[in-house]
């Protein structure tokens, strides 16, 4: 039977040395002061960083949790639970007064499968026979919608918004059917955003929070 691997584990610094970059083992006396108080600093700096990532991910989910329980209370008035993405997506509380809301907001990433491909023939074919009638800003939209960015990344927002132009050639029908059925949700992030209304007007602005990391 083979034995499992051990945990690795930190060697244990000596008395009076300090481990470099390098993992060597320097002796503080050969360490300048403004080096020995730029690695309290930092890891003063380090600490504080990580009490505080503790306490925004206690308070995250103490915020989507008390939002999910309202809604559930509020929806028991009409005899009703939400289910599903209805009672998971986005929604604002206000005060009574309207000086504060509270958002939550739900985020997709989304990617296309291999269904773009055909997608992107059908309207390469459209746009071919209409080439000597079709508008040139057709021609730009379409060349910008497939346009990847350096990662080899579509631009999903411009994709989509072609499905918004109403052609009734079968073929750019069926091209939007592809694209819509290439849509595959990939991942979902929560968000809870803070606003506070701006004096007497009708703007908010936002209470800096950034809990998308936690």
């Amino acid at each position: 039977m083979t034995a499992a691997n051990p945990t690795p584990t930190t060697p244990e610094i000596p008395s009076g040395h300090m481990r470099d970059s390098a993992g060597r083992l320097v002796p503080l006396e050969l360490i300048k002061p403004i080096d020995l108080e730029r690695d309290k600093l930092v890891c003063e700096i380090v600490q504080a960083a990580r009490s505080l990532n503790d306490a925004i991910g206690l308070f995250k989910g103490k915020v989507f949790g008390d939002i999910e329980a309202f809604i559930e209370l509020s929806s028991e008035q009409y005899g009703v639970k939400p289910r599903g993405s209805v009672g998971k997506g986005n929604v604002t509380l206000s005060t009574f007064d309207g000086r504060y809301k509270v958002q939550r907001a739900v985020s997709e990433c989304i990617t296309f499968d291999e269904r773009l491909v055909a997608a992107k023939a059908l309207i390469d074919e459209c746009i071919s026979e209409w080439a000597q009638g079709a508008r040139a800003e057709l021609h730009v939209l379409v060349n910008d919608a497939f346009q990847v960015d350096k990662s080899g990344n579509i631009a999903t927002g411009r994709v989509l918004a072609l499905r918004r132009i109403d052609i009734k050639d079968t073929r750019w029908q069926n091209a939007m059917r592809a694209i819509g059925e290439a849509v595959q949700v990939v991942a979902s992030k929560s968000y809870v955003r803070v606003y506070e209304r701006i004096g007497d007007s009708d703007r908010y602005r936002a209470i800096p929070l950034d809990v998308a990391a936690v």
